[in-house]
């Protein structure tokens, strides 16, 4: 029987597989491509803020992991889209579960911040008087 990997270890594959899903544009290309195919520029207006840099970058990442499949066109100019792979699928269902339980709990996550914040504000000692002038 195969050992279980054990993602608490540097070198074990999952770790790579949990570092990709740990990254906030990896998730956000998977949302948008499992809403269908798109272009390339058309993924970047859909994302807000991500550079042209740092899309290419991610959709490299995702089509060497099997996630993302990436379709040329020989037109001219030339048409590029990409798409989910059946593999990216699969992980878009799990990704979809996790910003459906964002949505639901984010005002109790924004609350808790609150109240972090609130309680560490509180817990900070208070600022020393400055000094008097002229007085040793």
């Amino acid at each position: 029987m195969l050992k279980r990997p054990d993602p608490f270890q540097a070198l074990c594959p999952t770790r790579r597989v949990l570092d990709r899903i740990g990254d906030s544009w990896a998730v956000l290309i998977l949302i948008a491509l499992d809403e269908g195919t798109l272009r390339f520029n058309q993924l970047r207006r859909r994302i807000e803020n991500i550079s042209q840099k740092m899309l290419s970058q991610t959709l490299k990442s995702l089509e060497r992991d099997g996630l993302v499949r990436r379709e040329v066109f020989p037109t001219v100019p030339v048409t590029v889209e990409y798409s989910l792979t059946e593999l990216g699928r699969t992980l878009a269902q799990t990704v979809n579960q996790l910003t459906l339980w964002a949505e639901a709990h984010i005002g109790e996550v924004e609350a808790a911040q609150q109240r972090y914040d609130r309680e560490a504000g509180s817990a900070k000692a208070p600022a020393a008087p400055p000094a008097a002038a002229g007085i040793r």
